[in-house]
């Protein structure tokens, strides 16, 4: 089962729009930064305009967020992308006669929901402005040949 990109794909491409937003931004420029299709880019895109994370005008290549990157969580972006999709998913198909079979489902259930409320309460800590900080952070050690 191939693992989904949309969150991270669309972190990447609010990230993208405000460290860009001086230039024309068309789907296929940012398309080329996540190394993917435009039609990609655009349906996220469209999902993003959906949630209220960014505004864009038909035919033009302007997008801009709706708020500030300091007002974008993670939370806000992981929930526009996925929704209450599962974090992890719990094999069903085991057998109830067994010791770890008939008990698996139950155990690793409530792990991974402490898990899943973990990860969700980091991202509603992690705003998109510290995303675009550590960004920046990084390409200049880069430049700097640090790291």
């Amino acid at each position: 089962m191939r693992v989904s990109t949309r969150f991270s794909d669309s972190v990447h491409i609010l990230a993208f729009i405000e460290i860009y937003q001086d230039q024309r931004l068309s789907s296929e420029l940012i398309a080329s930064s996540i190394e993917t299709s435009p039609v990609v880019v655009r349906r996220l895109m469209g999902v993003l305009r959906e949630n209220g994370l960014i505004a864009t005008k038909k035919g033009t290549a302007e997008p801009k967020l709706s708020k500030s990157p300091d007002e974008i969580t993670l939370l806000d972006v992981y929930l526009a992308t996925e929704g209450d999709k599962q974090l992890f998913t719990l094999d069903t198909n085991t057998n109830p006669d067994c010791i770890v079979g008939g008990n698996i489902q139950k155990v690793l259930g409530a792990y991974y929901e402490d898990a899943k409320m973990a990860a969700l309460r980091k991202f509603n800590n992690v705003s998109l402005q510290d995303i675009i900080e550590t960004i920046l952070v990084e390409q200049k050690a880069k430049e700097h040949n640090v790291g």
